[in-house]
């Protein structure tokens, strides 16, 4: 099965608690603090791996988390770092951030890219000495690793893009040119993915092709496979059109070509500004009396493209399209990758005095960004720590708010993953 589009959640690994520890040897008094800090959490790393294909391993698991930061020790030793998570894509794959649709990266360079980085590890109660404070008691929880979800959308990497409509002799072209052995029989859509190949024009002189699977006209609007397909020759450098003249399944070549070229116009007018070749096919079934092959050239002239005639089942024709189609890469641009579009931006410094209040019967609820960052930088298994946040709370002026609205002695405080009963 082709998976060429999938949406997946990276998760990035959390950082570990801080210790709370104090040296405790023989001979030695007063050995102080030495509570060592949480390891980070590790990273969501992609990385292109040039034997896959398609994204078919995405289409059965959708999740994806690194491990998690080991917490600190005695001793000041830190906690050991979370293992990094690779995930593999095939070469080509262009990351979009899924609420924003931007391009993150385009895998398509062999740099592995982090797409979630992991939680910073808490500091231990070694951190926290000072002159006035020389037995702290508490320590900082790590942090949460990154957490987004993301497209990925294969984009095929190759240098030239077969198209026309179904039947053409696509695959058959393909097949006679280079190694690729697509399914090749006589009725529409027998291409259901797209196919690559090497083609060797001579020593040092090489191209990758693509045949892409049948477009049919609305293809742009979703008809038919054209419109799952159609991204793949967003890259291609140069496309060859193949048209089959022989009017054999009595289609008109000129309508066809037309129909074509209207489809690349309405899914993308850079794509219909590509340098086309068109290919006559079939003209070994061609009608000797048929003017179809003098009036497409002529539709073809006036496009502003050069038409080769060949025939792809007796390979008449093909060796020298595909030294055109050489000649003309050497001209032409490098394959295309797509830059970076979405921008991370670093979270704003939350107001400690901006929080909302909610009273429900006995419960008060009460949220805030600076309340939530504060929470998971408190490691509540702590008494001094939970000293901490109790005074965070009077100082941002929490407690004088609830008084002010009417909270009475044991009544139930929400804040997030907390729950606890007020006592004034």
């Amino acid at each position: 099965m082709f998976v060429d589009k999938v949406r997946i959640s990276v998760i990035g690994g959390r950082g570990g608690d801080g210790a709370v520890a104090f040296h405790r040897e023989k001979y030695v008094a007063s050995g102080g603090p030495d509570g060592g800090d949480g390891g980070h959490g590790g990273n969501v790393v992609l990385r292109v791996n040039d034997n896959m294909s398609t994204l078919l391993d995405f289409r059965y698991k959708r999740k994806y988390a690194a491990q998690s930061g080991a917490n600190g020790s005695t001793r000041r030793c830190s906690g050991k770092r979370g293992e990094s998570l690779v995930i593999e894509v095939p070469r080509g794959t262009v990351v979009r951030d899924a609420e924003t649709n931007q391009i993150i990266v385009d895998m398509s360079t062999n740099e592995d890219f982090i797409i979630a980085k992991g939680g910073r590890g808490g500091w231990g109660n070694a951190h926290y000495a000072t002159p006035t404070r020389q037995v702290p008691r508490f320590a900082k929880a790590g942090l949460k690793g990154q957490e987004r979800d993301v497209i990925l959308e294969l984009k095929l990497l190759a240098d030239v893009g077969l198209v026309g409509f179904p039947n053409v002799g696509k695959s058959t072209l393909l097949s006679v040119t280079s190694n690729a052995r697509p399914k090749i029989a006589n009725y529409h859509f027998t291409t259901l993915y797209p196919n690559l190949g090497v083609i060797y024009v001579d020593e040092g002189v090489s191209f990758v092709m693509a045949d892409i699977p049948g477009i049919i006209e609305g293809a742009a609007e979703g008809a038919g496979l054209g419109h799952d397909f159609l991204r793949h020759i967003d890259r291609c450098r140069l496309l060859i059109h193949v048209v089959d003249v022989s009017g054999s399944e009595g289609r008109d070549p000129v309508e066809d070509f037309n129909a074509i070229c209207d489809e690349l116009v309405n899914y993308s007018i850079d794509l219909s500004n590509r340098p086309m070749i068109v290919a006559a096919n079939k003209c070994d079934l061609m009608d000797p009396e048929s003017d179809n092959l003098s009036r497409l050239r002529t539709v073809v002239e006036a496009a502003g493209c050069e038409l080769y005639e060949i025939s792809a089942a007796t390979t008449q024709g093909t060796r020298n399209l595909m030294r055109v189609a050489a000649e003309k890469l050497r001209t032409l641009p490098p394959v295309i990758v797509y830059e970076p579009e979405y921008v991370e931006t670093l979270p704003e410094v939350a107001d400690p005095n901006t929080f909302e209040i909610e009273h429900y019967g006995s419960t008060w609820l009460v949220t805030g960004e600076w309340l939530e960052r504060l929470i998971q930088n408190i490691n509540f298994d702590d008494y001094e720590s939970r000293n901490y946040f109790d005074q965070q709370l009077r100082k941002c002026g929490l407690f004088t708010r609830l008084e002010e609205m009417g909270i009475q002695d044991g009544d139930t405080v929400d804040i997030y993953d907390l729950e606890f009963e007020y006592q004034r």
